[in-house]
């Protein structure tokens, strides 16, 4: 069997919990071959975003080239990308490469309120990327964000789902950790046509920077290793249960997950 590949396709997060460092500890985790294509820097920490030094898109559809033009891949996702330039840039190369296992998680705003994606770029990751993508992995304010709707019961979820696939991801998953419910972090998955739940138990925490991220990586490495969805799925699910649930409590604000935790929860 053939070494699986995936690259990541995002910023760089100087504190090692989120961005491109959180997708290749999950690469790794996973027993998948990890790459990236940096598309901005961030001085980070568990307090914050302190600044962003967003990359160039002929910087980053080199780093991509590079990658595709020799080593390959079996799936990628893209994380933050910034800005509208950033994002016609990559959608274009994805084109070009013909590349069908997208995971695009739609990096907008830091837990600390930092814009990680320009309100001008919202066109553009709409029309350009979404109907590249294979599957879409928001959150309840990213899918607020893209959709202009209030999410504040199960059928205004379902309501968010179907429009985001109306603009041409195949598959969305809305991730449940924003929900209400004190018990359950239920995310939701709309394959075009019927609607599924994943259920995991909510933990009480703080130490959860990173977890969009680390769960797109999951999914991302699932699809990479040849896992059918539904399997990468749960996959991805029981890999950020268990990176919650064995968060880091490391520097002065929210910690990261524990990228090894699934290993060793498995072993």
């Amino acid at each position: 069997m053939s070494l699986p590949r995936a690259l990541t396709i995002a910023g760089s997060d100087s504190g090692g919990g989120a961005g491109i460092q959180a997708d290749l500890k999950t690469f790794q985790e996973l027993g998948v071959y990890g790459m990236s294509a940096i598309t901005a820097l961030t001085a980070q920490n568990t307090t914050g975003v302190q600044a962003v030094y967003p990359t160039t898109p002929d910087a980053v559809v080199t780093q991509i080239r590079s990658i595709g033009s020799d080593i390959g891949l079996d799936a990628l996702k893209t994380g933050m990308l910034f800005g509208s330039d950033i994002i016609q840039a990559v959608a274009a190369v994805i084109r070009e490469y013909g590349w069908t296992k997208v995971v695009v998680d739609p990096v907008m705003i830091a837990k600390g309120g930092s814009v990680l994606l320009q309100e001008s770029a919202i066109h553009a990751l709409i029309t350009e990327l979404l109907p590249l993508t294979e599957v879409l992995t928001p959150n309840i304010p990213e899918a607020e964000h893209l959709t202009g709707l209030s999410i504040k019961r199960a059928t205004d979820k379902r309501e968010a789902a179907r429009k985001l696939a109306a603009f041409g991801a195949r598959h969305v998953i809305i991730k449940g950790g924003h929900d209400d419910d004190e018990q359950k972090a239920t995310d939701l998955w709309y394959d075009g046509r019927d609607f599924y739940e994943l259920e995991g138990k909510r933990i009480d925490t703080v130490h959860t920077h990173g977890t969009g991220c680390t769960f797109s990586a999951a999914l991302t490495a699932g699809l990479a290793s040849g896992l059918e969805l539904k399997a990468a799925l749960e996959q991805a699910k029981a890999f950020i249960q268990a990176a919650i649930e064995g968060g880091i409590a490391i520097g002065h604000g929210r910690g990261p997950t524990n990228h090894w935790a699934y290993k060793r929860k498995s072993c």
